[in-house]
């Protein structure tokens, strides 16, 4: 599929500097992402990497309450969970075909959208407008190179609130940037954590001011690539940093697909579900 006939995300180059901005573009749903946001994620992945005058790519979403309050604005509310379809992540039905053949729903951790970017050796950047929850967050985490975030900013990793496991290889991410203890703390609880305290975690590389962000991160952005940046430095700079780590990112996420898919069938996830949609605590069996 074309760029420009993505629904899900926006893909804009700029021809002077080469440097693409992939946009989740679904406001009216806080951004949340479906297995086929998923899918055009992948699309963008592989359009950037095969064009050579791609430089780098900057990853934010596209808020919708900037002017009215920074504060709620989102960069990604997480995964978009319909009932109706199986698994609930899908949400399918007016996909033709040919499209759904390219969708493995089995694939409920991204393991093809995540070595995408993982094997990626142009520079990607994560501008985190709002606030980012479960793949909202898990997602930049793994594929991005750097991440700034604005100063309302938060992040949230609710998996196992939800009777859920987390994705995107962040089980094995996160215990190396912030040690296994508080790691653990961070998903068993999935409390929301400000983009301050991310940063003193190690998990965000710098919070700016709401209005300066993008402007940041495109200065950041073109400082890595020629004429400003030694473009192919940096490219074997990354290859060196990423290659090593490649089996053990591809084992944690069938680790994480193996349980994934056991989860979703629980009474416990659909109930924490529910819970949440009638706005009380959850009540699990542990089944």
């Amino acid at each position: 599929m074309r760029p420009s006939e993505f629904k899900d995300i926006r893909y804009d180059k700029d021809e002077t500097t080469g440097v693409v901005v992939v946009t989740l573009n679904r406001p009216e749903r806080k951004n949340a992402l479906t297995a086929y946001s998923f899918l055009e994620l992948w699309w963008a992945a592989d359009t950037f990497g095969k064009d050579d005058t791609a430089t780098a790519m900057v990853l934010t979403g596209n808020g919708t309450n900037s002017k009215k309050d920074p504060t709620k604005e989102p960069f990604c509310s997480g995964g978009y969970f319909n009932f109706s379809q199986n698994p609930p992540l899908a949400d399918d039905a007016w996909l033709d075909e040919e499209t759904k053949a390219q969708m493995d729903l089995t694939d409920i951790a991204q393991k093809k959208l995540t070595l995408k970017m993982w094997e990626l050796d142009k520079p990607v950047i994560a501008a985190i407008n709002g606030y980012a929850v479960g793949a909202g967050f898990t997602l930049p985490l793994s594929c991005a190179d750097l991440i700034y975030a604005s100063e309302h900013a938060w992040a949230q990793i609710p998996f196992v609130s939800l009777g859920i496991i987390p994705e995107f290889a962040s089980s094995y991410i996160l215990p190396r940037l912030m040690g296994f203890q508080r790691a653990k703390e961070m998903m068993f609880f999935g409390k929301p954590i400000p983009a301050r305290e991310l940063a003193d975690m190690g998990l965000i590389n710098q919070v700016l001011p709401h209005e300066t962000l993008m402007d940041h991160v495109m200065k950041k952005t073109c400082a890595l690539i020629p004429p400003n940046g030694a473009g192919m430095a940096v490219k074997l700079c990354k290859q060196a940093i990423h290659k090593p780590l490649l089996h053990n990112f591809s084992t944690a996420l069938d680790i994480e697909n193996k349980g994934l898919n056991k989860v979703l069938v629980t009474w416990d996830f659909k109930e924490a579900v529910l819970a949440r949609m009638e706005h009380r605590s959850p009540v699990f069996i542990g089944k």
